[in-house]
């Protein structure tokens, strides 16, 4: 349960003074629904009302400046029309003269606040006019006595839409009056060796800061609450490992004959990075406790050969494995690789995904409960209630970032005891991401590209030479070449990007007539496949395509990838998508259609792309340009999102946060005494209840 100490941060954000339920809900959208989720929302600016000048003293020079002036009102000018705004005419006496404007003005108001003949301390922006000074809607006017109530040094806070400034400021103060000062956390000598402050008093000094340089991530309040967040992420996750690898394992071990036939087979040489990956697998496999292993590779390292040969780990032993994918077409990619492998070596396979119906389905489970099949492929389809495994020894799961954390638990409880389990990610995550996500997990790596594969030429177009491009497409199509069209990622919705996509799949089949195919997220999934298999059997020469194809598609024939506004997408997610050519003999050309003009970081990104095709360091770059809430995208669940700590500014305090969390983990799991409760109430501050369980547990 949450201690009572934190009961008042937890109240919902419309029990603040002053938040009605119109703004509660505009709150909720841009912060969260609780008190708590003020606190985490920092600002990004400050306004210094401190420039107090005589009118006589300004020019033009100060436009844009923020003043504080001291005015008597002599004169209103109400609108005589619609579009012409209200005018209040004042003075301070030192010669100068200024306006005050007022659009859309209820005038009521106005003589009420600025009534004539009266002293008004007026703060706003200032702004010149046909020669004159002028302020449009000052930000605060005051009387005389109420200057003292005029905040000198203002945070400016990001905003969204039907939401005013002062009602989100003032909704951030009631939240911070209510943040108590909470036991220490944080080891002595650490916070001492930083010179940080305590909780409360970095909470309220990154909540007020005096200027802009205390904005700046490094400032020792910001750092302090960066690394507070970065602390509760990793003990989450270190308490989730130590409980999970407490679960019995068994020893899962092979005689190693399936295995070595499969590579037998093989057209190719493992790499020595598959050959190291598959090593660490076998280890874990043979060891008593859990799997909890992540593998990482670049576009076409061999990802899928590896895990498949950790699978007959435990076909070997008597076992089951299963794959699963989060879309059905990698799942049928998936499974299209591994039956042909499985078939040479006469190990049986299976694919499930949620078009099974009937008795075809049926044969399928009953395969899977009896243990005939050994081998299976799917999708989320694995993990509904009425499938059961014989033996389910081994789980690999394929882009779990796309899938929830419990539904990676759910699988792995399939099994008659803990199942060893393997994940894969075919997008290369930055070293910092890889600590913060799959932190729980041990990592491999394959860094390297297995032989065959073919440098892919990177081109940067702008879209006024599409006829140019279209021209090079007839050529490379009359000698036989494939090519992937992608579409623009419009925004993240499926419907306007597969609307992107038939309208560029109707102006290319004008021109190229039956030859140009269409896939999209909103097509029936039959659509898809028929559409896929007449690409790879090369019924069609062209795939218009959405991000739908960016992982896991194989046609080792299509040589050409055309990204249209490649400025709309993300590094790693155009580098994902150049790595479905260059999988065969052909010469592999990328071309990225950009809208001109660029802006600085697309420019950046796609310069990125043309140097470098080493998906780990365009994954860093990616990072560094976009920030770690883009780069997996902190909507997918499983990703934490972290408000207060920046991986770009605040990456270095990671490691401290990881080998303290291990410490802890490792000498005080069940989180007792003074330190432990106050580690406790860490946790469910920044809302890891879970964890807090699981050092219950032991």
């Amino acid at each position: 349960m949450r201690p009572e100490i934190l009961f008042p941060l937890f109240a919902p954000v419309g029990a603040l003074a002053g938040v009605g339920p119109q703004n509660a809900r505009l709150i909720t959208r841009l912060a969260g629904p609780n008190a708590v989720d003020l606190l985490w929302r920092l600002p990004s600016g400050v306004i210094d009302r401190r420039f107090r000048p005589k009118l006589a003293e300004l020019t033009g020079a100060n436009d844009g400046n923020t003043v504080t002036l001291t005015l008597k009102v002599w004169g209103h000018e109400p609108s005589p029309g619609k579009r012409i705004p209200y005018r209040v005419r004042c003075t301070d006496g030192s010669g100068g003269e200024i306006t005050l404007v007022f659009f859309h003005a209820r005038p009521d108001y106005l003589l009420r606040v600025l009534p004539e003949g009266q002293i008004r301390i007026v703060s706003g922006k200032l702004e010149t006019y046909r020669d004159n000074l002028q302020i449009t809607h000052p930000d605060y006017i005051l009387s005389e006595a109420e200057c003292a109530t005029l905040p000198e040094i203002e945070p400016v806070y990001p905003m969204t839409a039907g939401l005013s400034a002062k009602t989100l400021a003032r909704a951030i103060r009631g939240a911070l009056s209510r943040a108590p000062k909470l036991p220490e956390w944080q080891d002595g000598p650490w916070l001492r060796k930083n010179n940080w402050p305590g909780w409360h008093e970095s909470l309220l000094a990154a909540h007020r800061p005096a200027a802009s340089a205390d904005l700046d991530g490094a400032h020792p309040a910001r750092m302090r609450l960066a690394y507070d967040e970065l602390l509760a992420n990793q003990l989450a996750l270190m308490l989730t490992r130590r409980t999970m690898r407490r679960q019995s394992g068994r020893r899962i071990t092979g005689d190693g004959r399936l295995r070595d036939k499969l590579i037998a087979s093989l057209p190719f040489r493992l790499t020595p990075s598959q050959i190291v990956a598959l090593a660490e697998i076998s280890g874990d496999m043979a060891s008593p406790g859990r799997m909890l292993r992540l593998l990482q590779g670049d576009v076409g390292s061999g990802k899928t050969i590896v895990a498949l040969l950790g699978m007959l780990i435990a076909v070997e032993n008597g076992g089951q494995a299963a794959i699963m994918a989060p879309t059905e077409i990698l799942a049928r990619q998936h499974y299209a690789v591994i039956a042909k492998l499985c078939d040479a070596i006469g190990v049986k396979t299976a694919l499930l995904t949620g078009r099974d119906k009937g008795k075809a389905r049926e044969a399928l489970l009953t395969g899977f409960a009896d243990g005939s099949i050994p081998v299976i492929a799917g999708t989320h389809a694995l993990f509904q209630e009425d499938v059961a495994f014989h033996d389910l020894q081994m789980a690999v799961i394929d882009e779990q970032h796309r899938f929830g954390v419990h539904q990676r638990l759910l699988l792995s409880e399939k099994g008659v005891r803990a199942v060893d389990t393997l994940v894969m990610s075919a997008t290369p995550i930055p070293r910092t991401l890889t600590l913060t996500v799959y932190g729980d997990m041990d990592v491999s790596k394959l860094p390297e590209k297995p032989p065959g594969r073919t440098p892919v030429d990177t081109r940067v177009l702008p879209l006024a030479r599409m006829e140019e491009v279209i021209s090079g497409l007839r050529r490379a199509m009359e000698g036989g070449a494939q090519a992937f069209w992608i579409c623009p990622l419009v925004e993240e919705s499926e419907l306007i990007d597969a609307a992107a996509a038939q309208e560029r799949y109707a102006h290319l089949r004008e021109i190229f007539g039956g030859r140009v195919g269409l896939v999209h997220g909103r097509m029936k999934a039959a659509e898809k496949d028929r559409a896929m298999e007449d690409f790879v059997n090369h019924r069609t020469s062209i795939l218009v395509a959405t991000t739908v194809i960016e992982v896991g598609v194989d046609v080792p024939n299509a040589s050409i990838m055309i990204i249209e506004h490649a400025q709309r997408f993300g590094l790693a997610q155009l580098h994902q998508l150049r790595g479905r050519v260059g999988r065969g003999p052909r010469h592999s050309t990328c071309m990225l259609l950009y809208q001109a003009p660029l802006g600085e970081m697309a420019r950046a990104r796609l310069r990125v792309l043309r140097e470098t095709d080493d998906g780990f360091r365009i994954a860093e770059e990616d990072l560094r340009l976009r920030g770690a809430g883009e780069v997996l995208g902190v909507k997918q669940s499983g990703i934490p999102e972290f408000r207060l700590a920046d991986l770009t500014i605040h990456g270095a305090l990671l490691d401290a946060a990881r080998d303290d969390a291990r410490m802890i983990a490792d000498q005080n799991p069940e989180l007792k005494g003074e330190r432990g409760e106050a580690l406790r109430i860490l946790l469910y501050l920044f809302e890891r209840d879970a964890a807090v369980k699981y050092a219950r547990a032991g």
